[in-house]
């Protein structure tokens, strides 16, 4: 969460970094939100068919879907679309109950 935030710190041009360094946190991001979308999706199986937390979750996994997608813009504005969905993937993460993951941790 440091760099996503880091990231989303960028506001003036010469606080975003060198093209280089944009596109390696990009890449570095978008493998993380990745990660997170699979551990996410997995934990969406174990909830109830019906109710606003698999609503929730499965609405969230379509738009990290779509964000993934394509190719990724290496770009300050593509890396903080990318941090602004690893932030909304832990914070999903983090309101779904916490017997979801210890199945998935005891399964693997």
């Amino acid at each position: 969460m440091s760099l996503v935030q880091a990231v989303l710190a960028w506001s003036a041009p010469q606080a975003a970094p060198a093209p280089r360094d944009c596109e390696q946190i990009t890449l570095l991001l978008a493998d993380h939100a990745r990660a997170l979308a699979q551990d996410l999706r997995q934990r969406c199986t174990r909830l109830p068919k019906s109710g606003a937390p698999r609503t929730l979750t499965e609405t969230l996994l379509g738009e990290a879907e779509r964000r993934l997608s394509p190719r990724h813009r290496t770009t300050v504005a593509g890396a903080q679309n990318l941090a602004r969905l690893v932030r909304a993937l832990y914070e999903r993460l983090d309101h779904l109950p916490a017997h979801l993951g210890r199945a998935a941790e005891a399964a693997g």
